[in-house]
C-alpha cells in the first residue's frame, strides 16, 4: 500500500461524501448539458483525483493497484462521465509517461497531469483499427529532428478538452509491434484537427471525437521513451492496467443499481404488498448482487497480484470481461424490476442502463479479452 491505512481511510471516506454529496446531485444537469460543471472538476482536482496513479514525486497521491480501484468502487456510484474527465489522466493518458517516459518527458508532464492543469488523451483506435490496433494507419516519418504524423484517430476520450495527446503511430511499414512508435503530441501543435463531438448512446459528459492528424510536425523529443518501435507494447501494458480500473467502475455502478432497485422495491406496492416481498424480484436482486460481490473479489485479488510485481496480463482480462458482462445483467435485471418506471428518463436506471452497455467495448471488447484469456493459458501451459 502507497498510504497507511489511516490515511487512506480518510481519503476512502472523502471520496465516498464527495460522490454524495457533490455528484449525484448533479447527474441530471451533466445528462442534460453534455459537459461536467466547472466548479465540479475544480473539487475534483482538490481532491487529487486526476493523480491518483501519478507518483507523489510528480504531484500525484501514488496509489496502489489495490487503493486505486477501491477509490474508483466509490467513484462508479455516480454518472461515469464524471470518473471520466479524469479518468484519461489516470489512466491511459498519464500511464504510457509512467511506464516508458523519458525523465525529462515524465518532469514535463506528469505534474501538470496529476494536478488536473493538463488534460491528457489516449490516441490509438482508428476508422480502421479498433480491436486490430496493430493495423493502425497514422504514420509518423522521421524528417531530420522532427517526425511529420498523418492520419485520423476515432472515438478519442477527452480529446476536445485535451492539452497533450498521447499518439500511437506507425514508424516502419511492417505489421509487427516493433513498427509502432509512441509520441507527446500537444494539443496546440500545428497540423492538429478536432471533429466534432462524438452524439453518444449513453455518457453523456464524456467527450469524444475524431482527431486528425495533417502534417503535423513534432520534435524527436516528443517520442516516448525516445526511442522507435515501443509503442505497441506500451499500449499493451498501458491497458492490462486500465482494465482493471474499468472493471472496478462497474463494480460501483453496480453497486448503485443494486441500491437504487432495493429502495423502489421496497416503496413500489403490487397486489397489495411491496414487490421486495415477491421471490421473483428477490432473486433478481440475489442475482445482481452475487454477481457483484464476484467481480469485486477478482479485481480485488488481480489487484494486489499487480501490487506484488506479478505479471497480470491474464487476470486483468478476466476481471474486465466478468465485471463489464456482470454490470450489464445487473442494469437490465434493475430495469425489469422498474417494471415501466425503468423505462423512463425520470430513474437512473434507465440512464445507466444506456450507460454500462460501452464497457463490453472500450479498454478491449468482451471478445478480445476472451482471446488474451486463451492466448495467455496456451502460452502458459506445458
Amino acid at each position: 500500500m502507497a498510504l497507511d491505512s489511516e490515511t487512506f481511510g480518510l481519503l476512502l471516506e472523502t471520496v465516498s461524501r464527495f460522490v454524495t454529496e457533490r455528484l449525484i446531485p448533479r447527474e441530471v444537469e451533466v445528462a442534460e448539458t453534455d459537459a461536467i460543471p466547472d466548479d465540479v472538476v475544480a473539487g475534483m482536482k482538490e481532491l487529487g483525483l486526476f493523480g491518483l496513479s501519478i507518483a507523489e514525486e510528480f504531484g500525484g497521491l501514488g496509489l496502489s493497484m489495490e487503493e486505486e480501484v477501491r477509490v474508483v468502487f466509490e467513484l462508479g456510484r455516480t454518472s461515469p462521465a464524471f470518473r471520466s474527465v479524469a479518468g484519461t489522466n489516470i489512466g491511459i493518458g498519464s500511464q504510457a509517461i509512467v511506464i516508458a517516459g523519458t525523465p525529462e518527458q515524465k518532469a514535463k508532464f506528469l505534474p501538470v497531469l496529476a494536478s488536473g492543469e493538463l488534460i491528457g488523451s489516449f490516441a490509438l483506435t482508428e476508422p480502421d483499427a479498433g480491436s486490430d490496433a496493430m493495423a493502425l494507419r497514422t504514420t509518423a516519418r522521421k524528417d531530420g529532428d522532427h517526425y511529420v504524423l498523418n492520419g485520423t484517430k476515432r472515438y478519442i476520450t477527452n480529446a476536445p478538452t485535451a492539452g497533450l495527446f498521447t499518439v500511437m503511430a506507425r514508424t516502419a511499414p511492417d505489421r509487427k509491434a516493433g513498427s509502432i512508435s509512441c509520441f507527446l503530441v500537444e494539443a496546440a501543435t500545428p497540423g492538429i484537427r478536432l471533429g466534432k463531438p462524438d452524439k453518444k448512446m449513453g455518457q453523456r459528459g464524456a467527450l469524444t471525437s475524431d482527431v486528425i492528424f495533417e502534417d503535423c510536425r513534432v520534435p524527436a523529443s516528443a517520442l516516448l521513451g525516445g526511442e522507435e518501435g515501443n509503442g505497441f507494447r506500451t499500449a499493451m501494458k498501458v491497458l492490462d492496467k486500465g482494465r482493471l480500473h474499468i472493471a472496478a467502475l462497474c463494480v460501483g455502478i453496480s453497486d448503485r443499481l443494486i441500491r437504487e432497485t432495493v429502495l423502489y422495491a421496497k416503496d413500489r406496492r403490487q397486489f397489495g404488498h411491496p414487490i421486495s416481498e415477491f421471490q421473483l424480484v428477490q432473486a433478481m436482486l440475489a442475482d445482481s448482487e452475487a454477481d457483484t460481490y464476484a467481480a469485486r473479489c477478482m479485481i480485488l485479488d488481480a489487484a494486489a497480484r499487480r501490487d506484488r510485481g506479478e505479471t497480470t496480463t491474464l487476470q486483468a482480462a478476466c476481471a474486465k470481461m466478468f465485471a463489464s458482462e456482470m454490470v450489464g445483467r445487473v442494469a437490465d435485471r434493475a430495469v425489469q424490476i422498474f417494471g415501466g418506471a425503468g423505462y423512463m428518463a425520470e430513474y437512473p436506471v434507465e440512464r445507466f442502463y444506456r450507460d454500462v452497455r460501452l464497457f463490453r467495448i472500450f479498454e478491449g471488447t468482451t471478445q478480445i479479452q476472451q482471446l488474451v484469456i486463451a492466448r495467455e493459458l496456451l502460452k502458459a501451459a506445458p
